[in-house]
């Protein structure tokens, strides 16, 4: 997959990840959509480097779709945690 793939599929996996984790976020809509692409290349990373599954070459593989949310997820809690909900 081409990096143009993977911020889409960020973006859809960020939009997954604050439909599984609703609430307000202390950045934003702006700065969820980036978590989600963050998310959406470290759980690429993981996915490949820990559990030894290699990411596809395909856009519409499902390891690589929950690897993507799964990892957006983990950014957007981690994000929560560290800045805490500052928006009121």
């Amino acid at each position: 997959m081409g990096i143009v793939s993977w911020i889409i599929l960020g973006l859809i996996a960020g939009a997954v990840a604050k439909f599984l984790l609703p609430g307000r976020d202390p950045g934003g809509l702006i700065v969820t959509t980036l978590i989600g692409i963050a998310g959406s290349f470290v759980g690429g990373w993981l996915s490949s480097a820990v559990l030894d599954r290699p990411v596809a070459t395909s856009f519409f593989d499902l390891a690589t779709w929950v690897s993507a949310i799964a990892g957006a997820l983990v950014l957007l809690i981690a994000y929560r945690i560290v800045f805490g909900n500052s928006r009121n």
